[in-house]
């Protein structure tokens, strides 16, 4: 029994070390697949939220390097590659190329993912993945910073909420919130959102609260009225001399 144990951990271990150290292959239909890209932003790095989405788009500028390194960061396991697909590098001329160029590849490890580039300067555009209601991303180029929030999405209210870093621009332009940073150079940017028909529900929750706390408190002092008014009837609240 004891052997059947050892065994069973030897090869827990095993599996959990290759997730650890290796990474996953990266598919060509994943990385050659369809994907729609503001080719034509002004900011280095562009990252678009779709709603109804589970993925992100991303657009970084390349100034003089040969690849591009990108990971996401976790709690438990620290860094990590990004699954990413639809990969495409914009030459300066314009010219838009995918992952079937022979010199335009990307692989995944355990803590980073590599995308070699066909030049040293253009523009590389890849989807990636992301969850929930917020999106981060670590600073992986030197320069200005744009994330456009899905549609009907706000940032702005303490608790439903949060940015960081802070120092950011945002404008609303039908019906999409832009947040935009002019310099970064390292870091992280993190940033978790509110749907506005959210804001609404609970808003109405907070005002019938309020409505009915207001109600219960007028009619509990009115009922001590009345039991005071009726003591008072009765004889039960009697001054003394000193007025006590």
């Amino acid at each position: 029994m004891n052997r059947r144990r050892l065994a069973l951990a030897s090869v827990l271990f095993v599996v959990f070390l290759s997730g650890c150290l290796g990474g996953g292959n990266l598919s060509e239909n994943d990385l050659t697949g369809d994907a729609e890209y503001d080719w034509t932003t002004n900011e280095t790095a562009t990252y678009n939220l779709s709603a109804g989405s589970r993925k992100y788009t991303a657009v970084i500028r390349i100034e003089n390097q040969s690849s591009l390194t990108i990971n996401q960061g976790s709690t438990f396991r620290g860094d990590q590659g990004v699954e990413i697909g639809s990969l495409r590098f914009q030459f300066l001329n314009g010219t838009i190329v995918n992952a079937t160029h022979p010199r335009l590849d990307a692989s995944l490890k355990s803590d980073k993912t590599v995308i070699n580039l066909p030049e040293r300067n253009g523009t590389v555009g890849f989807v990636g993945p992301r969850d929930g209601k917020q999106f981060s991303t670590p600073v992986f180029v030197e320069g200005s910073h744009r994330v456009d929030l899905p549609k009907g999405t706000r940032v702005g209210i303490p608790l439903l909420s949060e940015v960081d870093p802070g120092g950011y621009d945002s404008t609303v332009e039908n019906d999409r919130m832009r947040l935009v940073w002019e310099d970064q150079s390292g870091g992280s940017i993190s940033i978790r959102y509110y749907l506005v028909r959210d804001l609404y529900i609970f808003g109405s929750l907070l005002a019938i609260a309020v409505i009915l706390g207001t109600g219960g408190g007028l009619y509990y002092w009115r009922q001590i009225r009345r039991a005071r008014a009726k003591r008072r009837e009765y004889g039960l609240e009697l001054e003394d001399d000193s007025g006590d």
